[in-house]
């Protein structure tokens, strides 16, 4: 703004120092401010009443020693479940047998959703739709219904596997083989969802590529070796999370109707672990130390797997 003085030429008029008055909010303005906080509110009211605060008990649950009885006390321990948590030969071993399982479920998860994917190219019209029917179908059996199946179809001398092979072999109750059993079903229940997201990261790769990489005389194991594998990446990677974060839990109810945890522990990973010691030993205090321990574990492992999915994306962009 500029002062001008009547007596004065206009021409010679000064730049008032006067300062702007105050900003003011209109109701526009703060809606457009509040409007996404707004539309989050109801997520991050369930992700803190369902997750978060749950999380918390389980922190503070984890330094009492209590035996689950409402009128039994509570008593402060501090770290001491952990300490004693730490010395458990049982909680090392159910975290080799962690591992073993998410290992074991990798090639279900990865490699052979992958393999049925790329192989489903060669069908087409309504066999396809058959073909991916069929795939699908083991993961909306429920996991009880499947253990009830597997035990009936594996049990020693009536069982089909046992007169298919004739070796008259307890497979469900021999402590050499019961870990193998539990990946087995929990590889083929999974086996159709892993294949399904496999087919929705092929849909989203550009055909342009392969295209271009035809005429430049490209045979189709090269095509998929240099083309659709790298592209896939990202998919493939969020499998390998998927398998780390879910397999042991989604084979709890299998481990649970078929061995309890046994033949020797055989089948007892992290998950089923931690659930004996609340409900089986009433050990809250060592059950929630475990699964904090579970969480910090599995959390940093999640986040390294993240990184390098989001690192292999930037690449391919």
């Amino acid at each position: 703004m500029f002062v001008i003085d009547e007596r004065q030429d206009p021409a010679q008029a000064v730049p008032s120092t006067a300062a702007p008055g105050p900003r003011r909010f209109t109701r526009r303005a703060l809606t457009r401010l509040i409007a996404p906080y707004l539309y989050l509110a109801p997520a991050l009211v369930l992700l803190v009443v369902w997750t978060y605060q749950p999380l918390a008990q389980a922190v503070e649950l984890s330094t009492y020693s209590w035996n689950l009885l409402p009128t039994a006390p509570m008593k402060p321990v501090g770290t001491a479940n952990y300490e004693r948590l730490l010395d458990l030969p049982a909680f090392w071993g159910s975290l080799g047998r962690t591992a073993t399982l998410i290992l074991g479920l990798l090639p279900f998860t990865v490699l052979l959703p992958v393999l049925i994917a790329l192989a489903s190219r060669r069908v087409h019209g309504r066999a396809r739709t058959v073909y991916q029917a069929l795939v699908f179908a083991p993961f909306l059996v429920a996991p009880v219904a499947a253990a009830a199946v597997w035990r009936w179809l594996l049990h020693p001398g009536s069982g089909f596997v046992d007169q298919l092979l004739g070796t008259g072999h307890n497979w469900v109750y021999d402590a050499s083989t019961a870990q193998a059993v539990i990946i087995m079903i929990t590889g083929w229940q999974l086996l159709g969802f892993a294949t399904l997201v496999v087919w929705a990261g092929l849909a989203g790769i550009s055909g342009d590529y392969s295209e271009a990489a035809r005429v430049d005389g490209a045979t189709p194991g090269q095509i998929r070796r240099w083309i659709t594998l790298p592209l896939l990446s990202p998919t493939l990677l969020f499998l390998v999370l998927t398998t780390v974060l879910l397999s042991p839990t989604l084979s709890f109810p299998l481990i649970d109707s078929m061995t309890q945890g046994g033949p020797s522990q055989a089948t007892t990973n992290i998950y089923y672990l931690l659930w004996d010691y609340a409900f089986h030993s009433f050990d809250a205090g060592l059950s929630a130390a475990a699964g904090v321990l579970l969480f910090v574990g599995f959390g940093a492992l999640a986040a390294v797997l993240v990184w390098i999915s989001e690192k292999v994306a930037v690449h391919d962009d």
